[in-house]
């Protein structure tokens, strides 16, 4: 982003809050947003440091001290399983997560679409 659009705005006397909130957000917010995405997609798929910190629970707990299952070991456990449904398993839960991360990229884009739209 050019700093001549944040100067422009101190030329005219806005605050520096409002300079922030009416001029360098709505500039940026494409790449805040695509940043957020990419971040959120990432850790998503993330597998080795679920491996290391899941302990693999197969059970489903609110509480943060124990452990947990998630998607990424669920499909790591089911691929090097030796049976054959826990195959089409894991094959089914890496759809889910790939639908998931799709989902989430559409939806920025068309959050992108609609706030460039609105200013």
């Amino acid at each position: 982003m050019p700093d001549s659009l944040k100067e422009a705005g101190f030329a005219l006397g806005m605050p520096f809050h409002r300079v922030i909130l009416k001029v360098i957000l709505p500039c940026g917010f494409s790449g805040i947003l695509s940043g957020v995405m990419l971040s959120v997609a990432r850790i998503t798929g993330e597998t080795a440091p679920l491996l290391f910190t899941a302990f693999g629970n197969p059970y489903l707990t609110a509480n943060i001290t124990r452990p947990m299952q998630s998607l990424p070991l669920l499909i790591f456990n089911y691929a090097t399983s030796p049976y054959n449904d826990w195959h089409d398993l894991a094959w089914g839960a890496s759809l889910i997560l790939l639908v998931f991360v799709l989902v989430l990229n559409i939806s920025t884009k068309l959050i992108a679409i609609r706030w460039k739209v609105q200013l």
